[in-house]
């Protein structure tokens, strides 16, 4: 968290008693009923809330952008003064991009694909500042350099085609600086990047805002973002805002129920699957025409209380120090302390499930270039083990998935399951216990389910393709058990996906895998695209249904918190090698390899009671996999490096323990001096 709290008479944004309303022909829904805040110069405001609750909506009437139906009902939006609600078009116009200026979730919403980064950055200063081409093009080559883009002059010339995501969120985030606008508006920046680019566009947007004295409002379903980048925070649910207060006084004390909630849902780098489950919030955000009298949240509150909770009067109370709740119970919401968990796991058991050894897979790239996806990979996985994949786009996490369920084949190497070597057998080659033993869960549950059928068709198709049970009524019965399984009613088989919300698809995506009852699970990124509260339910259900079933799972993504909460085992990759093997509690405790340091070190947590970690920025980007580095591949961003030998000679393997191995030059002694992943402050200590 930084920056200064101003005064109140330094106020850039006021908005009070907003009501946004879209209108239809036939119904008008009122997306905000009603919402009030401030951000105050040089202040960086959180606006959080599940999806629906109305972030990005209010952002949008910020910005006058709510389309032909969407109208400001009632209530102010007062911009330096200025009252933005009622404004022409070409007071607007003068108003956006040049004094408020807007990052949107996905870069390419903001660039146009057929026109060059330069042309498009340089419209800025042109419009904005009366600048003439030449020094609209300067201008634009400064602020590249600014946002850490190397070789201005040639990204200039560039499309957006030929950047990556983290690039073209880079040159979002210059256009908007461009103008030097007093407020920049953030809606979720940085969802889909990875977690090391996730965290130098949130270091770099905080140097910018300092350098340039820029107001922000950011909003993100992020907490651990949130908590580390803002000094207030404002909690959204169903369009209004239920609490409001200062980052530390709303994460250290939060009052309402649904902020305790949210803060729940998140794992965090201190405790393991062990020590505390994830609790999700119950139920969803209701429909606006579905809105209950009194409080928005009390069909998913344990501490509803009628007569109190369901009073058509309840207001946000300032419960002092500029906290304010919406909440009749508010003395009474305090957080439960995490309970130990029984143990779990695979304690009992250390029969290998699967065995990955010197698993390499190559691509033909034009006549006469290989691209290196996987290069002697070696790793294993007890029964009832989940193992994490982790690493940043490209190190071949998904490519070693679709080698492991059948989707592509290796080039060399083995991948032993049940006693048989299938790394070189796709699935149409695989016999039907093969197939069975292995099922995948996709990222994007639409992978899995088709549009033109119901949500049980996948399921039941998957029973009966393997004969688990034979006969309608006992396939339909078996349907009934998976369903209730994942925790859906019966009435959802009948449903089309586009009926189903986007937990609820990814329920039916872990049915259907194991409705086939493998004995390997590989998920690729099941929950990056859920809310948060949605994202602790999924996991905490595929937790108790892999403990429940015995099952082994390889479980990728690139949220370390996540993965220091589920796995047993990790496995970090890059460039298609394997950095970094060992226990869960190996890799985050301490002596860790340089890569995997980088990685936790870019992990936000919501717990400000932790020693805030030193953040370590990786320079430049990945090497091409077409023409990889002869020495350590990670040798061209480490901040560690040890000299020539680093770019010349493959790093040899450390031995840590019998469990724990590190690919790196540097001796053993240096890396075992690697400080473990979290410390907690001492009591009272900020």
């Amino acid at each position: 968290m930084s920056g200064k709290s101003p005064s109140d008479s330094d106020t850039v944004l006021d908005i009070k008693d907003l009501r946004i309303e879209f209108r239809g022909k036939s119904e008008t829904v009122v997306a905000v009923p009603n919402l009030s805040f401030s951000v105050k110069a040089g202040e960086s405001y959180g606006l959080v809330g599940e999806s629906g609750c109305g972030k990005s909506t209010t952002a949008m009437a910020i910005m006058g952008y709510l389309g032909n139906t969407g109208v400001i009902a009632e209530g102010s939006i007062r911009f330096e003064g200025k009252e933005l609600v009622g404004s022409s078009a070409k007071e607007l116009r003068a108003i956006r991009g040049r004094r408020i200026a807007m990052v949107y979730q996905d870069p390419m919403s903001a660039l146009n694909p057929v026109k060059t980064i330069g042309a498009q950055l340089a419209e800025v200063p042109l419009l904005h500042l009366g600048a003439t081409r030449k020094e609209a093009m300067e201008m634009a080559a400064a602020m590249l350099a600014d946002v850490r883009l190397p070789d201005a002059g040639d990204m200039l010339k560039r499309y957006p085609h030929q950047l990556s995501g983290g690039q073209q969120q880079r040159v979002v985030i210059a256009m908007a600086l461009l103008a030097r606008p007093s407020l920049l508006l953030l809606d979720e920046p940085t969802t889909g990047l990875d977690v090391t680019v996730e965290a130098a566009v949130i270091d770099l947007i905080g140097e910018l805002r300092r350098r340039y004295s820029t107001s922000l409002l950011f909003i993100s379903h992020n907490l651990g973002l949130i908590a580390e980048t803002c000094d207030r925070v404002g909690i959204m649910y169903s369009g209004e805002m239920v609490e409001e207060g200062t980052t530390g006084d709303l994460f250290r004390k939060p009052r309402h129920p649904y902020t305790q909630g949210l803060i729940d849902c998140i794992p965090d780098i201190a405790h393991d699957k062990r020590s505390r489950s994830l609790a999700a919030i119950p139920g969803h955000i209701p429909l606006p025409q579905e809105r209950p009298v009194g409080c928005s949240f009390a069909p998913r509150c344990s501490s509803f209380t009628a007569g109190l909770c369901d009073r058509p009067d309840l207001e946000l109370e300032n419960i002092g120090e500029d906290h304010l709740v919406r909440c009749a119970r508010w003395p009474d919401m305090h957080r439960a302390t995490p309970q130990p968990l029984a143990e779990i796991g695979n304690a009992q058991t250390q029969t290998e499930a699967i065995a990955v050894s010197d698993l390499t897979k190559l691509y033909r790239v034009g006549a006469n270039k290989t691209l290196k996806a996987n290069e002697a990979v070696s790793f294993s996985a007890d029964k009832a083990e989940i193992v994490a994949l982790v690493g940043e786009s490209g190190c071949g996490k998904s490519t070693l998935a679709r080698i492991v369920t059948g989707l592509d084949r290796a080039t060399s190497g083995q991948i032993r399951l049940a006693g048989e070597n299938i790394a070189e057998l796709q699935a149409r080659d695989r016999p039907r216990h093969l197939l069975q033993s292995v099922q995948m869960i996709f990222q994007n549950p639409d992978s899995t389910l088709n549009p033109s059928h119901s949500a049980a068709f996948s399921i039941r198709r998957s029973i009966k393709k393997f004969g688990v049970r034979k006969g309608k009524a006992a396939i339909e019965q078996r349907v009934g058990e998976l369903l209730q399984m994942v925790r859906l009613s019966s009435a959802v088989a009948d449903r089309k996906p586009n009926q189903l919300s986007g937990g609820q698809k990814q329920r039916i995506a872990i049915a259907r895998a194991f409705a086939a009852d493998p004995s390997l699970i590989v998920a690729d990124e099941p929950v990056s695209a859920l809310d948060v509260s949605v994202q602790a339910a999924v996991v905490t259900l595929l937790l108790d249904i892999q403990r429940e079933k015995h099952t082994t799972m390889l479980f990728i993504s690139h949220d370390l918190a996540l993965v220091r909460h589920v796995a047993d085992k990790v496995v970090v990759m890059y460039l298609g090698k394997v950095m970094e093997q060992g226990t869960v509690e190996e890799v985050f405790g301490g002596g860790t390899h340089p890569y995997t340091e980088a990685l936790i070190s870019a992990i936000r947590s919501p717990n400000l009671d932790e020693k805030p970690r030193e953040r370590i920025q990786l320079g430049g980007d990945t090497p091409s996999p077409v023409n990889v580095p002869a020495g350590c591949r990670f040798a061209t961003r480490c901040h560690r490096k040890v000299g020539g030998i680093c770019d010349s000679v493959p790093p040899p393997i450390r031995k840590m323990s019998q469990t724990h191995e590190i690919a790196c030059h540097i001796d053993e002694a240096q890396l075992r001096a690697t400080l473990p992943a979290f410390e907690t402050l001492p009591e009272g200590q900020v």
